[in-house]
């Protein structure tokens, strides 16, 4: 199929040529990474545009302006009769925590035990099971949120243990402007780590890394969710 120039149909699939590409340098299946589409600050318009292409998981970043979006994706003829699914990959706040759970299909930066128990109870009384991620801190830069590598497997023991909470893997993001290879290195290991400990009621299935600039770098080193934003929809307006 022809696409119109620098379309996001376009855009896409040199997107997931490297992906491939990447999967297959690294010996994996291509399959088995997945993308997820980062909307946050894109319109409900170029969700649209998203869906048209095939694409039916997003990321967003701030409760303000993911659940009015939510909404208004929801009732565009695109999204009628698809599965989209909505994924929350900025900080949360416990005390803003109630209106994440069960809207989004995977809360990615679970960071404390604080944020975990908050989850677990909303979840108990809304009586829903919330998948989530821990994020971990893995560049060690002081403005990053994610709980301390060393720490990880600790709170991986404790969330698993909830019994409104599925944890499901690990996210992180490398350093700006650095070699994402250090990151990327630390958040496998800890993923191998955590798997090989099995903590109960863990399920070390998805481990989040990798963004428009680092992705194929992230997928070396095992990504299964790579978060793409800018490489997508076009340059980002705050």
């Amino acid at each position: 199929m022809n696409h119109p120039p620098d379309s996001l149909a376009q855009r896409l699939a040199a997107l997931r040529a490297r992906m491939d590409a990447a999967a297959v340098a690294a010996g994996r299946d291509p399959a088995g990474v997945k993308l997820l589409a980062v909307s946050k600050t894109f319109p409900p318009a170029a969700v649209a545009e998203a869906l048209r292409a095939g694409l039916t998981a997003f990321g967003e970043s701030r409760m303000q302006e993911a659940l009015p979006k939510m909404d208004a994706v929801a009732a565009l003829p695109e999204a009628a009769g698809r599965a989209v699914q909505w994924h929350l990959i900025g900080h949360l706040q416990a005390n803003k925590a109630r209106k994440a759970v069960g809207a989004f299909a995977l809360i990615h930066s679970v960071d404390s035990a604080e944020l975990a128990q908050r989850i677990d109870r909303i979840a108990a009384e809304l009586g829903v099971v919330q998948d989530v991620l821990l994020q971990v801190n893995a560049s060690g830069e002081a403005q990053k949120h994610g709980v301390d590598p060393d720490r990880a497997l600790a709170l991986a023991a404790l969330a698993g243990k909830l019994p409104h909470i599925r944890v499901r893997g690990l996210m992180g993001m490398a350093a700006a402007g650095g070699d994402p290879a250090a990151a990327f290195g630390t958040l496998a290991g800890l993923f191998r780590h955590i798997a090989h400990a099995a903590p109960e009621g863990v399920v070390m299935a998805e481990l989040s890394m990798g963004m428009s600039g680092d992705f194929e770098a992230a997928i070396a080193h095992g990504a299964t969710i790579v978060r793409v934003g800018g490489a997508l929809f076009g340059e980002r307006h705050p």
